[in-house]
């Protein structure tokens, strides 16, 4: 548990680091200040780009869980039978 926990941490801390630098980039562009890691954090942007990347990757997750359950029901080739034990597997 505690290494997915830092894995997130470390992910969303990655995330913020690059999505600041890319903000300050547009900001500079725009002849505005740069802002902080604090103020990148807090802002909707960050928010929005962090929900749209979980959206993706859960959208992606539940469509292999329901691929994978409506094909294992259908009886597809690449599935062994319901009751088969371990030791059966490819028949």
């Amino acid at each position: 548990g505690l290494a997915f926990v830092l894995l997130f941490l470390v992910s969303i801390t990655l995330h913020a680091v690059g999505g600041l630098a890319e903000y300050n980039d547009e900001q500079k562009s725009h002849h505005q200040p740069p802002v902080t890691l604090a103020q990148y954090g807090a802002s909707s942007r960050f928010w929005f780009e962090s929900f749209q990347n979980w959206q993706s990757e859960f959208l992606s997750l539940l469509a292999m869980v329901v691929g994978t359950i409506y094909l294992r029901q259908r009886g597809s080739a690449e599935s062994k039978p319901l009751h088969s034990s371990n030791a059966e597997t490819g028949r």
